[in-house]
């Protein structure tokens, strides 16, 4: 079946916001995605992360006062019910994103989109034309390069875990690598982050950088000296995690016995 649009966009989330200021001028638009309605951002990105960061600042902000005139009240993390939490905020969007597209007249097309022609799309046996084809897929985690990385988990995996694990090992110094990291670490687990370069967070200010740094270490997070692999190669920063103490909230990070 030929289906023909003035706007095709593949892809549910933030970007194809494009599709509902096309539809309110007239245009005739669909929006195709292979996963649920509603993006990475909604669904297994912004969203449920700042949820679940939440929790982990309710409980580290008494932990760090503790001593201070507050009582430690020994509040902790309880992982499953935190996560039945986020679900019960993310499991009704795409529905809810489905029947608002229904509303403002977009047709919603469920399944893998690819290219057949510069501006054909064939999804599901069905041929979907436009005179503007927007691609707002989002993106995928860059391949690690390195033997085992198929035991490797992506965010989309830790956002969704049933039970925390133990120990956690997160690849890379970036910004969500310390969110996730810490946020495991206020709700107990021990966690590791590998950097391979000088510093984490590398596309930060190194003087705002350097804060962190030393704030971190007055919470138990402490940067250990940096290796380099045999043969040559970037630099590895490791930030390692002891057991917290009645005064320290709990810190970021050692490695777990089998796949993060």
């Amino acid at each position: 079946m030929d289906k023909a649009y003035d706007l095709v966009v593949v892809g549910t989330g933030t970007a194809s916001g494009a599709a509902s200021r096309c539809r309110d001028a007239g245009w005739k638009v669909a929006v195709i995605d292979s996963r649920p309605v509603g993006g990475t951002c909604a669904l297994r990105g912004c969203r449920p992360k700042k949820l679940l960061v939440s929790a982990g600042e309710a409980v580290h902000v008494p932990r760090d006062m503790a001593g201070r005139g507050i009582l430690d009240a020994g509040l902790k993390i309880d992982w499953p019910a935190l996560m039945r939490f986020k679900r019960s905020e993310t499991d009704p969007l795409p529905a809810a994103f489905t029947e608002g597209y229904a509303k403002a007249g977009i047709d919603v097309i469920k399944g893998r989109a690819r290219f057949v022609g510069p501006s054909a799309l064939a999804v599901n046996g069905d041929r979907v034309t436009g005179r503007h084809v927007l691609i707002a897929a989002g993106a995928r985690p860059a391949p690690l390069g390195v033997p085992g990385e198929e035991l490797v988990a992506s965010s989309d995996r830790f956002l969704d875990l049933d039970n925390l694990p133990p120990r956690i090992i997160f690849v890379g110094g970036g910004f969500i690598s310390f969110e996730f990291a810490h946020l495991a670490a206020r709700a107990g687990a021990e966690v590791t982050i590998l950097h391979r370069g000088a510093r984490p967070l590398e596309g930060f200010d190194p003087d705002l950088v350097g804060l962190l740094v030393k704030r971190t270490r007055t919470t138990s997070i402490s940067p250990r000296a940096a290796s380099r692999r045999s043969g040559g190669g970037s630099a590895s920063t490791s930030i390692s995690r002891a057991r917290p103490t009645r005064r320290s909230m709990p810190r970021a990070m050692p490695p777990p016995a089998g796949p993060r």
